[in-house]
């Protein structure tokens, strides 16, 4: 993951002045009705924060009141590449947030205004080093920890009051310089995987009643490219796994389709892995309905855009270029109507509108992070 990293950052930082001028287009711009919020980890060395900004109908981006906010932990001031570093509670009431420069994870209470307070006593110790993913279902959560030494995947509970308390027996150890990447639960909860960048391989689990983890029959299983990334189960069709290969190189990424057996052996479907002929997707994410998935290439500055069809497989539909510099995340808006995504080498957010399987860029975008941001996870609410 150090070497994506690298590779990421080196594609620079955007001027200054370009994210000035998207600060003041969405200053001008006509503030239409609140729909929702905006939030993404700032990653800030020190103390980290995490941004909030109201989202309008016109699709712009406006900070809320006393943003960005303290997290509690510390961030590293450094891009990280993974996938899920912010995630929404089960109830929608908390933020979870990795602090990945002092092992720890934050947990923010949601107010109706969408502004952000600490909650849960505090942050907590992630059980590792390093914690870079976050997966959330109902209360049960699990996070992957990165560094080496200490590098695994660990489980808490969260209670309704803002509470992480770890879960015992949880732990599963990983060998160093597996790079994880990201952890994410399917949609009703019975399986967990995690992605090893650096080692190309895929740990897949069934989760058992008590929330522990039962490791599938073979895993960890040898990914489909180099360096799996990113990783979304369909929301319609809970045994399908998408997971984006980072690094075979220049224009040759690919994003592969899995079926999860109950006891999570992953089975390859059709002819996958799938073409995007663009560079380093990372970032995965699939309409509501199951029907687009959409990937982020970092290294491209480009979002490629596939059909998925009933039985998994994929249709490479084009790839939309951004202005961004450097995607770090990406997120689709409750009602599946506008992408956004979190840009690192720009320190900023941009958005874009969705028709079934088309993107088009907001006009507002990308909207300015707070300087000194090494921003990576985003939610939208």
């Amino acid at each position: 993951m150090r070497a994506f990293t690298r590779i990421a950052l080196s594609l620079g930082l955007v001027a200054l002045a370009v994210a000035g001028g998207a600060a003041a287009r969405a200053t001008a711009a006509h503030r239409s009705d609140v729909v929702g919020h905006l939030y993404v980890n700032d990653n800030t060395a020190g103390a980290n924060t995490i941004s909030g900004f109201d989202r309008h109908a016109d699709g712009t981006l406006t900070p809320l009141p006393g943003s960005p906010f303290e997290a509690g932990g510390a961030g590293t001031g450094v891009g990280t590449g993974s996938q899920g570093a912010l995630q929404l509670s089960g109830d929608g009431h908390y933020l979870l947030a990795v602090d990945a420069g002092s092992d720890q994870i934050s947990v923010l209470r949601i107010k109706p205004n969408g502004r952000l307070t600490q909650a849960g006593g505090g942050p907590v110790w992630s059980g590792g080093h390093e914690p870079v993913s976050i997966a959330v279902h109902h209360d049960l959560v699990y996070v992957a920890n990165a560094g080496d030494g200490a590098s695994n995947y660990t489980g808490f509970t969260l209670n309704p009051g803002g509470h992480l308390q770890p879960l015992a027996g949880s732990t599963f150890s990983l060998p160093d310089g597996s790079g994880p990447g990201d952890v994410l639960f399917n949609g009703d909860g019975s399986r967990l995987v995690g992605t090893r960048v650096n080692t190309s391989l895929i740990d897949s689990f069934a989760v058992g009643s008590s929330g522990l983890l039962v490791a599938a029959p073979g895993s960890p299983f040898t990914a489909q490219g180099l360096g799996p990334f990113g990783s979304e189960f369909s929301p319609t069709h809970t045994a399908q796994l998408f997971v984006s290969n980072a690094h075979d190189g220049a224009g040759k990424g690919t994003v592969s389709a899995f079926d999860v057996a109950d006891n999570g052996v992953l089975s390859s479907i059709g002819s996958s892995p799938f073409a995007d002929f663009q560079t380093a997707p990372c970032w995965v994410e699939i309409s509501h309905d199951g029907s687009y998935l959409f990937t982020v290439n970092t290294a491209s500055s480009s979002i490629s855009r596939y059909a998925i069809a009933a039985d998994g497989t994929l249709s490479l539909l084009g790839s939309t270029s951004f202005n961004g510099n450097g995607a770090f995340d990406a997120r689709l808006a409750p009602d599946g109507d506008t992408l956004w995504v979190v840009d690192d080498g720009s320190n900023a957010v941009s958005g874009f509108a969705v028709h079934g399987g088309d993107l088009t860029e907001l006009p507002s975008s990308p909207t300015a992070l707070p300087p000194h941001a090494a921003p990576f996870g985003i939610v939208v609410t």
